[in-house]
């Protein structure tokens, strides 16, 4: 895993900079207030240094005069605070928020494969971890380090403008502080980056595991995911301990630190004191300057180890921001005009990962309004050639064009706006019926969302809920029945009325008599369109323009029905005799 931490700070700054008059009023503030609580304790310097010099009413006003000054510059430096806080209450979640937005729209522009590859929990916790992570680092700037920074920065300017020698040892010891401060904090920096991976896997883990609850209580997994667990857990104990630990050793060195320089303050003060060069005001302000120092520094440690920290969090989802989409529109991207729906696949090969091609050179051509199944033994690359032509994968050779024109010179929108999809198992957004339905075409009415329904049979089911198309459908539609869901699916590929249809096992949830509901539906949704057919019941297909059998890759066979059952020795008629028990034939 690569550190990414001044490319996290990059894109944290590019956010925050939007809002550029709220960014300089919160350091411009921090500045100035920092400067006034430098400055007034050399009037409480002067106040203590005039009380001990008698009683006269003389002395008395002029004190008078300087506590007026003080109360002055602590409500002037209250007021600028507050505009600080003020700004800094709008500018840091309208950047959070912005963060959040980009990453969701950075995600969803991810390939196929990424989100196959990566668990859904994970992913929401590097979302959020890197929304929090601007939040503490934020904070840190602005309140913490920030102000500690500068703070220490103006008090040692103070002390070499009033004790020239003492200030010159304060500020060398500040910078050997600082140093060693920064540099552990980087020493630090790869054990949180392994802690915030192994926080990261104990969530997905567990995601992992709630999900699939079922198959724990179906396969009586409970000791194992348990062992499972907890061999996660303790891993991240251990590197959680190792982090926290040298968190702790740090501190010791900059405590060690922190008494040498506060015993050789006042033993100089003293001295100083004795010889008649200092007064007691000076005294009591060198302390009051080193206990402020010690203070900010103190923190300046523990908030650097935060910083890094909050950006070890952020590491994995800036890994993912830089990370280029896999499937990307070419410069000057053409949106895809489809009036015919000729599909060509000329000489295609793709491959998963090194090794053995899926397809290899396949060839296929579908005429505009063309049925045609795709039918074959388990993975012979019947589902790979409907991702390829939905580009959720992009080709490793050969060409694949709708009407004369090349798929990956289209903008991958258009491409997928005119076709559609109903896969085996179709996935519903925790929304009502209505919304899920839709989606495939937003601007369409109620009547038109009724209207499909109708034609995939879900009305019928739909009106007998209590809310009707109201009805939230549950996460990933999981209040539904299969064939609830299917037919669901079936109509949002209705309402959409895509040129060309693909459907993948589109019946396989749905029992015989919902299989035989939506038979005319499906008719009429294919009507006029060039559609492809993944089956394996075989039944379904069997009024199907063409029937393309396919075996590692390669096409084998190709014939309507009638013609393949005459192949007395082909797959398609030894898979027919295989299920010809079960069918009749209409």
């Amino acid at each position: 895993m690569q550190y990414q931490t001044k490319k996290t700070l990059k894109t944290f700054w590019q956010h925050a900079w939007r809002y550029k008059w709220q960014t300089v009023v919160i350091i411009g503030g921090i500045f100035v207030v920092e400067g006034l609580q430098t400055y007034t304790p050399l009037f409480y310097r002067d106040l203590f240094n005039l009380l001990a010099g008698g009683r006269t009413e003389q002395i008395f006003n002029q004190a008078v005069k300087i506590i007026l000054i003080i109360l002055a510059l602590n409500l002037f430096r209250i007021i600028l605070w507050r505009i600080h806080n003020f700004t800094n209450n709008y500018l840091q979640p309208r950047v959070m928020a912005d963060l959040t937005n980009s990453c969701y729209q950075y995600l969803q522009k991810h390939s196929y494969n990424f989100f196959n590859n990566s668990f859904v929990g994970s992913l929401i916790t590097k979302v959020k971890r890197y929304e929090r992570s601007f939040e503490i680092v934020s904070d840190q700037l602005y309140y913490d380090l920030g102000r500690s920074l500068v703070d220490t920065s103006l008090v040692t300017a103070v002390l070499l403008w009033q004790y020239r020698t003492f200030g010159f040892i304060v500020v060398l010891w500040c910078i050997v502080y600082l140093m060693f401060s920064y540099f552990f904090a980087r020493y630090k920096l790869p054990y949180d980056i392994k802690r915030a991976a192994a926080d990261t896997k104990t969530t997905a883990q567990l995601a992992d595991s709630v999900t699939n609850n079922l198959n724990v209580k179906l396969f009586t997994g409970y000791a194992r995911e348990n062992a499972r667990f907890a061999n996660v857990t303790e891993t991240q104990f251990i590197l959680r301990k190792k982090s926290w630990d040298l968190g702790t050793w740090g501190d010791l060195i900059q405590s060690v630190m922190m008494i040498a320089l506060e015993f050789a303050g006042i033993y100089w003060a003293l001295a100083m004191w004795s010889q008649g060069n200092l007064l007691v005001g000076d005294v009591v302000l060198i302390q009051a300057y080193l206990f402020r120092i010690f203070d900010k520094l103190w923190n300046t440690g523990k908030n650097m180890r935060a910083t890094y920290e909050a950006l070890a969090d952020a590491n994995e989802m800036t890994e993912i921001l830089n990370t280029p989409h896999e499937i990307q529109d070419v410069d000057n991207a053409q949106k895809l005009n489809v009036t015919n729906g000729e599909i060509k696949f000329n000489s295609i090969t793709f491959q998963y990962h090194r090794g053995v091609k899926v397809l290899n050179e396949f060839n296929l051509n579908i005429a505009p309004k063309e049925k045609v199944a795709l039918v074959g033994p388990s993975g012979g690359g019947k589902s790979t050639i409907v991702k390829l032509l939905l580009r959720f994968l992009d080709l490793n050779g050969g060409e694949i064009s709708i009407d004369g024109q090349n798929i990956s010179q289209a903008t991958q929108d258009s491409l997928r706006a005119n076709i559609s999809l109903v896969p085996q198992e179709p996935i519903l957004f925790h929304r009502n019926l209505a919304d899920n339905i839709r989606y495939a075409r937003p601007e369409a009415t109620d009547a038109e969302v009724a209207q499909a329904a109708r034609l995939a049979h879900a009305h019928e089911f739909i009106e007998s809920f209590p809310e009707k198309y109201q009805t939230l459908v549950g996460e990933r539609g999981i209040k539904l029945s299969g064939g609830q869901r299917q037919r669901v699916a079936i109509a949002r590929a209705i309402l959409k009325n895509a040129p060309i249809l693909v459907l993948d096992e589109a019946t396989s949830s749905l029992d015989s008599e919902s299989e035989l509901l939506i038979k005319d539906a499906l008719k009429n949704l294919m009507r006029e369109k060039t559609v492809i057919v993944i089956a394996h019941r075989l039944s379904t297909i069997m009024q199907m323009d063409r029937i393309v059998v396919l075996e590692n890759g390669q096409i084998t066979e190709q014939g309507s029905h009638e013609e393949l059952l005459k192949s007395t020795e082909g797959t398609y008629q030894r898979l027919w005799e295989i299920q010809a028990g079960g069918f009749e034939q209409a």
